[in-house]
């Protein structure tokens, strides 16, 4: 069901955990008629949506050759494509959108959050550029009052997202930009330190060529509104602001925005100041990313026998994903007319890559060094050039997109190419303005039986997986990276040598920027890369980075350091946490708890929530929870949620899921204000004080991990609670459900 080139029949497990993600993400079962009965049902029912667009006499070979491509793994649409390509469900085919631009009135912020809130519900994540939104304390003419800057507008936006649900089976994603030169700049870089916000955003400050030579040169820097300069910093004070707030709690993120419109394709015809949640495709107003990545690690022959990657079936491969995905534009639904028109207008794609960590250690290069970065290099080369080749013939054949000018001979990207295709570029123009990007694929680099995600390095090659069973056991089941089976199947019992099997907590901070920079000047659009960084790195070792990686032409920098207030993100060493048993524990006596004291504005009674802890090793953890009013009307519901979650608490340490289930509870008779930010329901507020009550007790369970150093334990997962809650590529990913979320 699941193929796999180099270990035919010893896959084990992680052909359970793909059937698994496949059955829970990726398969389609109506409640009437045939649905996906395997994997290659899947692949056929995409191949044969996608083939729908050709003219009547191509539609059997196309469909035929992207079925092999994708029922193989060798050629992995996005998500979306999977799940809801064929279906006729109604649903974008699009992974993520950026929205338009916000106005700076009160009706146009709030029909703005209409479209996002539209978006998101049909499966789309969102990215937004808050810049427009007046500062806090500016005059609003009209009527007398002061506004309230972009920050609280951005807490609808997190109400919203936590609220509505996308493509009716998980939580959306969003990205929230802000320009260095915003009055409210300080503000926002800031805004992560409390745990409790935007806790659905990833953040990113957009970051021009005019600060940096500022901070290069210790200059002054305006703050600006709408021409006018309201205050002005020094640009290295703010720089070690930001700075010091993503060395502590690993946001915002950087986009070096003027660099990302110089070298973009289609800069005659549109700015970009926002990206996608991921951050892979930065991208115009209404502008909308569709994804797919090429599975190096299915491509090498004589793995780890002087193995190497076959170019030609790379070469076909690519030609098959551009026009794959180039259909794609035409048969999704789009949740705004204005992304449709935009979608259309320029035909924009986001081919990618996955597996790259695998196949280099295939051909025996290690990830970071100079065969390594050579070998991608030529691998992404070929890419880059194939899919333009692919894209002026598609352009001859079906013609070019509608914005198509020829001065995109003279762009960045187009330039850089051999002769053989720019004349081709010149005879029949482009089907597509932009072609390529590499995107997280976490849970489908799962899929695909485990591969390296993305252009990441293997982040552990080997990790157990608690699967809860039905009668609520659990068992344990070792999980490996693709290559390390591959080696096994290869080398037998023989020891893989650590120089080679490097990892993304073994490796430098200077590897990973080094790959991401190699990588970046042969895609178009962006990448999605995290820089792994030990804890004990020194700030300025580590602000040194994001130099760095700006003086080496990268578009964007997200960096991820453990500490106290992110979590690790991966963990070998024992805590007495192990020794917490799944079954239920006595009660003592007398326990320790805290009351907390919860004023709902539509209950004439305040509502009291008391959460008692046990005491375990030394370790505290939740053991029952009370809630109590004055209000008669709350008694049968309290009761009974007084009872389920004791019994949760008394039954499992990995309780984080219970505040997440609470706070996505909505009243349909509308929330409440409190503390500055919008509530959906009183049951919401109870979810916060039991994930404000964990945060001060709770300590997430260890993972075990192949090649790691020790470090502290993992965050727990919102969707399965196991603590195995793992960053990478910018994005939350589970090790035991698969959960994963860009926001």
């Amino acid at each position: 069901m699941f193929p796999t080139q180099h270990v035919e029949g010893q896959m084990g497990f992680e052909v359970a955990l793909a059937e698994e993600i496949w059955t829970a993400k990726y398969r389609f079962t109506p409640a009437e008629g045939q649905g996906d009965e395997s994997f290659a049902d899947t692949a056929d029912r995409v191949a044969r949506a996608a083939a729908g667009n050709e003219s009547p006499g191509q539609r059997d070979q196309w469909q035929a050759k992207f079925r092999d491509a994708v029922a193989g793994m060798r050629f992995i649409p996005a998500g979306r494509v999977l799940a809801g390509a064929g279906t006729e469900r109604s649903v974008t085919l699009f992974n993520c959108f950026v929205m338009g631009t916000i106005p700076d009135s009160l009706d146009g912020i709030f029909e703005h959050l209409k479209q996002a809130a539209l978006t998101m519900q049909q499966g789309g994540g969102v990215g937004m550029d808050f810049s427009t939104i007046r500062p806090s304390g500016s005059l609003v003419r009209g009527v007398g009052a002061d506004a309230s800057g972009p920050l609280t507008f951005m807490d609808c936006w997190d109400s919203m997202c936590r609220t509505v649900l996308s493509a009716g089976q998980r939580r959306g994603a969003m990205m929230g930009c802000l320009r260095i030169d915003h009055p409210d700049i300080e503000a926002f870089i800031d805004a992560k330190r409390d745990p409790q916000r935007f806790r659905n955003f990833n953040l990113s400050v957009l970051v021009t060529d005019a600060f940096m030579a500022a901070l290069g040169s210790d200059g002054d820097w305006p703050l600006i509104f709408n021409g006018e300069t309201l205050r002005t910093v020094r640009a290295r004070d703010l720089w070690e602001r930001l700075m010091r707030a993503t060395y502590d709690v690993a946001e915002p993120g950087v986009i070096f925005v003027d660099r990302v419109n110089a070298a973009n394709n289609l800069a005659h015809c549109e700015t970009i100041s926002a990206s996608n949640p991921c951050g892979e495709q930065m991208l115009p107003p209404y502008g909308a990313c569709l994804l797919g990545s090429l599975n190096l690690a299915q491509l090498v022959n004589n793995p780890f026998e002087g193995g190497v990657l076959d170019e030609d079936q790379l070469t076909d491969l690519t030609h098959t994903a551009v026009r794959m995905l180039d259909n794609v534009i035409d048969i999704s639904r789009y949740p705004l007319a204005e992304q449709e028109a935009e979608a259309k207008a320029k035909r924009r794609i986001g081919l990618g890559i996955t597996g790259l960590a695998d196949a280099l250690l295939f051909c025996g290069a290690i990830y970071g060094r100079g065969e390594a970065v050579d070998l991608t290099r030529r691998w992404l080369g070929v890419i880059k050039r194939e899919a333009y080749r692919a894209s002026a013939r598609l352009a001859g054949e079906k013609g070019g997109f509608p914005l198509y000018d020829r001065s995109m001979l003279d762009r960045p990207n187009i330039a850089s190419l051999d002769e053989e295709t720019r004349a081709l570029i010149a005879e029949h123009g482009l089907r597509n303005g932009c072609l390529t990007s590499i995107a997280p694929t976490g849970t489908t680099s799962l899929l695909a039986g485990n591969v390296s995600s993305g252009i990441e390095p293997v982040f552990a090659y080997s990790y157990t997986r608690k699967i809860r069973q039905p009668d609520g056991t659990r068992r344990e089941e070792q999980v490996e990276d693709y290559a390390m089976r591959v080696w096994r199947e290869v080398r037998g019992d023989e020891p893989p040598p650590a120089e080679l099997f490097v990892s993304a907590q073994t490796l430098t901070p200077s590897d990973h920027l080094t790959m991401q920079a190699a990588a970046q000047a042969l895609v178009d659009s962006s990448i999605s890369k995290t820089v792994n960084c030990p804890e004990d790195i020194s700030f300025e070792a580590f602000a040194d980075i994001y130099v760095e990686g700006y003086h080496l032409g990268c578009k964007g920098l997200t960096t991820y350091r453990p500490n106290a207030v992110t979590g690790s993100v991966l963990s070998v060493a024992s805590t007495p946490r192990e020794t917490v048993q799944e079954n239920l524990a006595p009660r003592e006596e007398q326990l320790r708890g805290t009351t907390y004291k919860l004023k709902w504005p539509e209950s004439a009674h305040a509502v009291y929530v008391t959460i008692n802890d046990l005491e375990e090793n030394g370790v505290s953890r939740p053991f029952e929870m009370f809630i109590n009013s004055k209000n008669m009307e709350h008694y049968a519901w309290t009761l009974g949620l007084t009872r389920m979650i004791s019994a949760v608490f008394r039954r499992s340490a990995d309780v984080a899921f219970v505040a997440e289930e609470l706070k996505a509870v909505f009243d349909p008779r509308g929330g409440a204000w409190m503390q500055g930010r919008y509530v959906p329901s009183l049951l919401a507020a109870i979810g916060d004080i039991v994930q404000r009550h964990l945060a001060g007790v709770a300590e997430p369970l260890p993972a075990q991990a192949f090649a790691t150093p020790p470090a502290a334990a993992m965050p727990a997962c919102p969707q399965c609670g196991a603590a195995a809650l793992v960053k990478v590529e910018g994005c939350n990913n589970c090790l035991e459900c698969g959960y994963s979320k860009c926001g």
